[in-house]
C-alpha cells in the first residue's frame, strides 16, 4: 500500500512513522469487532507514542523505540509480553534497530529477561562496539546498561502455553500467520494472527530509522533465530535509500536479504519504493515464503506491501492523523489520504 506523503515545505523535512504488527491470514469477517478494536487501539497508541517524539523534534530512532515498546508491552502481538514459547517452554526474544544517518545498528537474539528487547538493541548500537549480542550475554549487558529486567515469568501467558502444547502435539512449529488458527479466542489455545512488530520513522532532521521485534515461532528449537534481529534481512535503514522493517517467514527473508534488497533497488536502480518492495516479496514467494514490508524514504514517501491476506499496520505524518489497516483490499494498490 502506498499513501501520499503530504510533504512539508522543501526546507523542512516531513515527519513520518509507519508501524506493523505482523502479516498473515487475517480476513475481513473472521475477526470480531471487539478484536479489531483491540488491535486498532494498541496500534493507535503505538503511533501516538512515536509521533509525540517526532513532533517534539526528537530522533527517528527514539520514535521507533517508543512505537515498538508499546507493542512489546501488549499481549496482542508476538513480541515482548505477548511472545510465544519455544519447544523447551522458554520465551526467547529477538530485536534490532538501525540508524539511517550513520548506518549504525544493534540487535539482540534469544534474550529471556529484558522487558523491551528493542531498547536492548538500541543499547547494543549506542553503548557497545558490537552489532549483535545473544542469549545470556545480551541479558547481562542489558542489565548493566540499566534497562528494565524482569523475571522470565513476566512473559508467560496461559494461552501461549496452551498454544505450545498444541504445537508439540502436532509436532510442528506455529507462526502467528498460520491459516488454521483462531483469531478471536486466545484462551482456546489456538494461535491468533499476532506477530512480529516493527516501525520505520523519518524525523525533522531528515534521518531515517528502522526497528523490528519478535518472539519467533511457537515450538521453535535449537536456538532458532529468524530475520527480525538480522540487519539486512528483517531491518535496514539508510538515508540514501529507505528504512525497512519486515514480517513473515524469517528463513526466506534471511535467504533473500529482503530489507537490504529493497533498499539496494531504491538506491542503486532508482526503483520506486512500492515496486522494490514487491520485487523483494516476489523473491520470497519464489522460495516458498510470504509476509510484508513497511518502507519509508527520506522524502516521507512510503509503502506497506504484503503478499498475505492481511497485515496489521499504521501510518502517521505531519498532520498527526493516524491511519490503521488490517486487511488486504483496494487500499493496497492505490493511493489514499490519511482520513
Amino acid at each position: 500500500m502506498t499513501l501520499p506523503s503530504n510533504l512539508a515545505q522543501a526546507d523542512t523535512p516531513p515527519i513520518r512513522l509507519l508501524i506493523h504488527g505482523g502479516a498473515g491470514g487475517m480476513e475481513r469477517g473472521k475477526l470480531t469487532a471487539e478484536r479489531e478494536q483491540a488491535h486498532t487501539q494498541v496500534l493507535t497508541q503505538s503511533l501516538a507514542a512515536g509521533y509525540a517524539i517526532l513532533k517534539a523534534g526528537g530522533s527517528s530512532t527514539d520514535a521507533v523505540i517508543a512505537a515498538i515498546a508499546v507493542m512489546e508491552d501488549s499481549l496482542l502481538f508476538n513480541a515482548g509480553k505477548g511472545a510465544v514459547f519455544t519447544h523447551a517452554g522458554r520465551i526467547e526474544l529477538d530485536a534490532s534497530i538501525m540508524d539511517g544517518a550513520t548506518r549504525m545498528a544493534g540487535a539482540v537474539a534469544a534474550v529471556t529477561t529484558i522487558r523491551n528487547p528493542i531498547r536492548a538493541a538500541h543499547a547494543v548500537m549506542t553503548q557497545s562496539a558490537h552489532v549483535m549480542l545473544i542469549g545470556e550475554g545480551a541479558d547481562t549487558f542489558a542489565a548493566e546498561q540499566g534497562l528494565e529486567i524482569v523475571d522470565p515469568s513476566y512473559f508467560h501467558t496461559e494461552f501461549r502455553w496452551k498454544q505450545l502444547q498444541k504445537a508439540i502435539a502436532e509436532d510442528r512449529m506455529l507462526r502467528d500467520h498460520d491459516a488454521d488458527v483462531d483469531l478471536n479466542t486466545p484462551q482456546s489455545g489456538k494461535d491468533e494472527k499476532r506477530g512480529t512488530v516493527g516501525a520505520v520513522a523519518l524525523d525533522h532532521h531528515g534521518n531515517l530509522a528502522a526497528g523490528t521485534s519478535t518472539g519467533g515461532f511457537t515450538n521453535k528449537r535449537f536456538g532458532r533465530v529468524g530475520d527480525s534481529p538480522i540487519i539486512g534481512a528483517g531491518t535496514y535503514a539508510d538515508n540514501r535509500s529507505v528504512a525497512v522493517s519486515a514480517t513473515g517467514t524469517g528463513e526466506m527473508f534471511i535467504r533473500t536479504a529482503a530489507a537490504f534488497n529493497t533498499a539496494a533497488q531504491v538506491r542503486l536502480l532508482r526503483t520506486p519504493i512500492a515496486e522494490a518492495a514487491d520485487n523483494a516479496l516476489g523473491e520470497i514467494a519464489a522460495i516458498g515464503g510470504d509476509g510484508g514490508l513497511i518502507v519509508l524514504d527520506a522524502k516521507g514517501q512510503y509503502t506497506m506491501r504484503f503478499n498475505t491476506k492481511g497485515m496489521y499496520r499504521g501510518a502517521i505524518g505531519n498532520d498527526g492523523i493516524a491511519w490503521i489497516g488490517i486487511y488486504a483490499g483496494n487500499e493496497i494498490s492505490q493511493e489514499n489520504s490519511l482520513k
